[in-house]
């Protein structure tokens, strides 16, 4: 079976946290949460102590699992997948399965962070730079003052440092983990030592912590609410972004149309 028949056929739903609402999107599991559940999820495992993995779905995430069967594996059985896209949004509703709202990993590691400053949870930053995380961390505080946090830990390391890596992140005590890696090394790396990390949430979050030190700038809400985060960032950064986007959003198209009309025919 090649990959793009594997990605449609071997979908399983058993990963969902809780089993709470999930649908399929093209042939891709996602949980239909708002950003309110999925918090509530998040903090409930904070308190019990039950770990739980999630995944941002987002349009080039949607693309690539296509033709990678070991990133595809590692985010349909992830605990809680989140439509992150505005696009995976768009797929929902055009094939029949409309989906609550965005669920933007930005957003959620913010609302997150929010919601371990008010009830005394402490999380842990995983990747980038050391000046990054310093720069990361400082303007969380100054966001949410009582926030403390687990720790700290930059993403350059070696294979042989992993075994000491998951002994200082699970020695801290963290209640939730943020990895700041690019796809697919995050979902790589959380599917790898998912049974082996004591942390109860863990999420990956891409170059959040570059957002949140002010390196990077967000696109503006009226680029969010429109569907456009996607050409901002060409525009920040056209030369590392244009090829990108152009192939996945092609790549998206088309199985976006394939997708509607297979859903036509099952009216």
């Amino acid at each position: 079976m090649g990959a793009a028949a594997e990605f449609q056929n071997s979908v399983s739903f058993a990963g969902s946290a809780g089993g709470r609402n999930r649908t399929s999107v093209l042939g891709c599991p996602v949980d239909n949460l708002t950003m309110r559940e999925t918090v509530d999820v998040a903090l409930q495992a904070m308190r019990t102590g039950n770990r739980v993995r999630q995944v941002s779905l987002n349009v080039a995430k949607l693309v690539n699992m296509q033709s990678d069967p070991v990133l595809h594996a590692d985010v349909v059985t992830s605990d809680i997948i989140n439509a992150d896209g505005a696009g995976v949004l768009l797929a929902g509703w055009c094939t029949g399965t409309p989906l609550k709202e965005r669920v933007a990993g930005i957003d959620l590691f913010r609302e997150l962070l929010k919601a371990c400053a008010a009830e005394g949870f402490h999380p842990f930053f995983f990747g980038a730079t050391p000046e990054v995380l310093r720069e990361a961390e400082a303007n969380a505080l100054d966001e949410f003052p009582s926030l403390r946090f687990a720790g700290l830990r930059s993403g350059y390391f070696t294979r042989e440092e992993e075994p000491k890596l998951l002994e200082e992140i699970n020695d801290s005590r963290a209640d939730c983990l943020f990895i700041g890696m690019p796809t697919p090394q995050k979902e790589r790396w959380l599917a790898a030592y998912r049974d082996r990390l004591s942390v109860p949430f863990a999420m990956g979050v891409g170059g959040s912590f570059d957002i949140l030190a002010g390196r990077v700038q967000r696109a503006p809400i009226f680029w969010q609410k429109i569907g456009f985060e996607w050409f901002y960032r060409v525009i920040q950064e056209p030369r590392r972004m244009w090829w990108r986007y152009t192939r996945t959003n092609f790549l998206f198209a088309g199985m976006l149309c394939a997708g509607i009309v297979k859903a036509r025919r099952h009216v």
